[in-house]
């Protein structure tokens, strides 16, 4: 739908307030990406992209990562909380932990832990999946290794193998039970690990996961149980190995305030514990720092209303405080912040195919005859006399003719032509109004939702469910924009829907500074041209929480890296999955499908519908389309 502006469409998409630095518009009007926030280097989005599609030969969607922003955002993390360490005075040290369920891909984990070797950088897995891989990885001399979640023997017994690989594994305790496993396992093997509490605060987070907090939350020990345990470790004589206390209200805290509250109440608990002659080291604050992903700066649940270092300070300042009161030693601080660390990493390319049209433009011009019917006589009338002053009443009389049409219709009183003319009426009448609407600048719900229906729909190469999936499930918005042709006008208003056979895939919500957009204003589409548009964020959870709906799988993927020159390089393409292994995910055998398909078709030749060589060609051809990207190619 046309809805044309006289300004660069870059400024509709508030790059500069959500991009941290890293994305930006460049005078050609294309997206650039730079390695490190106030850095001169860049590399144009627009660039690499033809290049992979050209000479690579690569299909969309192409998520591009930029192991570069791990690095960076790694570091400003680790800056932030030495600078409130400096600050306050405070005796213990930071050490971040990534945990692994966030983005559990090895090249995302090995970088982080290549770049965090100097802040003794340490993983957090929360299953023994998660375990058996950190088990794998080198991480740097006296880091940690952080095993959350609910545990059984044979978990209990995966930690015992890093322990006695020189790794330094704490196993936090989820619930009493696993108190008996651990002591019993460590003394059979001889093995002693290290053990830490999840204590359940009454402080709750905020935004869309303030229920991991507070009575109800799901995981954490009450303060009855951590006493039961402490006499436990006492009465076996090993208080020596509790090491750590952990609490977690929630991830993307929209709220410092929050933070304060909850790790004021952690603090205190942690200070009574060590008061009771408990030699506990550690207190893992959680994860919980949120990312800006509208970047209105606000509590609303895609922001946050603090910087990095405001957080920072806000943990550091008030665990100091506690601990000075109750004449305990300063803990080490651990934080599990994964979301702050990988989301701006990974952006998703996708293409723009089509436009599936709700009211055609290209619609044949509509004659109505004077013998035509009734309602169709009313509804050319309100269309040739609708104006800024009657739209919202003739828009209402266009309502009650539309349902009169279709009650004539289905009693067979007119007939499909006239149908058809009516449709067209109606919905030329609906774009007249909207656009009024627009030009009074009066919001009104009802023109709102019409210019929504009213918007183009671009069909996009990719699936919500594999790349976005948090956009579907709870809502999360993207940040979504054209990489290119920024500097045009805004002459389309369109929603997004993706290739999958569902209607839920589609993304009709938008980041806006002061609201939540229901179409994106960009640059119009027309067809035959490249079109690629860019959701950024993508790079926590959605990697892992991604499903196979639909069988599409894995996009095409390309690693890019700025050199000190500002060139960029492609030191990894990873090839996204192709139909063969998505029948294996689905656990069909690709010999039998092929032989079954080779079966059809001979019996076709044996009916005499086809020759044995066009068989032929048809089998060779099944068998080679195991190898074409699920994707539109």
């Amino acid at each position: 739908m046309n809805g044309s502006s006289s300004e660069p469409v870059h400024l509709q998409y508030g790059v500069e307030h959500w991009g941290a630095g890293y994305f930006e518009v460049s005078a050609k009007g294309q997206l650039v990406v730079r390695p490190k926030r106030g850095d001169a280097r860049y590399a144009d989005v627009k660039e690499i992209v033809d290049h992979l599609v050209n000479e690579k030969k690569l299909a969309t969607p192409i998520i591009l990562r930029f192991p570069q922003l791990l690095e960076h955002q790694l570091d400003r993390l680790h800056d932030a909380y030495d600078a409130a360490i400096r600050e306050f005075k405070y005796t213990g040290k930071h050490c971040p932990v990534f945990p692994m369920k966030v983005n559990p891909r090895r090249e995302v984990v090995e970088e982080l832990l290549r770049s965090g070797s100097a802040s003794q950088f340490g993983l957090e897995c929360g299953s023994k999946a998660e375990l058996y891989a950190a088990l794998s990885l080198e991480q740097p001399a006296g880091s940690l290794l952080i095993c959350n979640g609910f545990k059984d023997q044979s978990f209990i017994d995966l930690a015992l193998l890093g322990q006695q690989t020189g790794k330094q594994v704490i196993v936090v305790l989820e619930k009493i039970g696993e108190l008996q496993t651990v002591l019993k396992r460590s003394q059979e093997t001889g093995v002693k690990l290290w053990i830490g509490l999840r204590a359940k605060l009454y402080s709750k987070g905020s935004g869309k996961w303030a229920s991991s907090g507070g009575d109800a939350a799901k995981f954490g020990l009450t303060t009855s149980e951590i006493l039961e345990c402490i006499r436990v470790l006492k009465a076996a004589g090993c208080t020596d190995r509790l090491k750590l206390l952990h609490f977690h209200i929630g991830s993307q805290i929209t709220d410092v305030r929050r933070v304060r509250n909850a790790v004021k109440e952690a603090a205190r608990v942690y200070a009574k514990i060590r008061q009771m002659k408990v030699d506990v080291q550690y207190l893992d604050i959680g994860g919980g720092m949120g990312v800006d992903y509208d970047g209105s700066k606000t509590t609303f649940e895609a922001s946050i209303n603090y910087t990095m270092s405001e957080f920072a300070n806000t943990a550091v300042y008030q665990i100091r405080t506690v601990c000075d009161e109750e004449h305990v030693p300063h803990p080490n601080i651990v934080t599990e912040s994964g979301r702050v660390m990988t989301a701006y990493h990974s952006i998703l390319i996708t293409s723009i195919r089509d436009e599936i049209e709700t009211f055609p433009e290209q619609a044949p011009a509509v004659a109505i005859e004077e013998d035509d019917p009734q309602v169709l006589q009313e509804l050319k009338e309100v269309f040739d006399k609708i104006s800024t002053k009657n739209y919202r009443e003739y828009y209402h009389d266009a309502l009650e003719d539309k349902d009169e049409l279709h009650t004539q219709f289905n009693l067979g009183l007119i007939s499909l032509e006239d149908r058809a003319k009516g449709e067209v009426l109606f919905w030329e009448i609906c774009a007249k109004a909207e656009k009024l609407s627009r030009a009074a600048k009066i919001p009104e719900d009802e023109f709102s939702s019409l210019g929504k229906i009213l918007a183009s729909k671009y069909l996009c190469n990719f699936s919500v469910f594999r790349s976005a999936p948090d956009s579907w499930a709870i809502a999360q918005l993207f940040p979504v924009m054209p990489i290119h042709r920024l500097n045009e006008p805004a002459g389309d208003r369109a929603t997004l829907v993706d290739v999958t056979c569902d209607s839920d895939g589609c993304i009709q919500r938008f980041v806006d500074l002061k609201d939540v957009k229901d179409v994106l204003e960009m640059p119009a589409f027309h067809a035959g041209e490249p079109y690629y548009l860019a959701i950024f964020l993508v790079g926590a959870y959605q990697d892992v929480m991604g499903s196979n709906h639909n069988l599409f799988g894995q996009p095409n993927e390309a690693h890019v890296v700025i050199d000190a020159d500002g060139r960029y390089h492609i030191p990894r393409i990873v090839a996204g999955s192709r139909i063969g292994e998505m029948l294996a995910f689905a656990k069909y055998d690709k010999a039998q499908v092929w032989e079954n398909f080779r079966h059809l078709a001979e019996a076709q030749v044996t009916a005499g519908r086809i020759t044995p060589e066009v068989a032929a060609g048809l089998v060779r051809q099944y068998e080679a389309d195991l190898q074409r990207y699920t994707y539109l190619e």
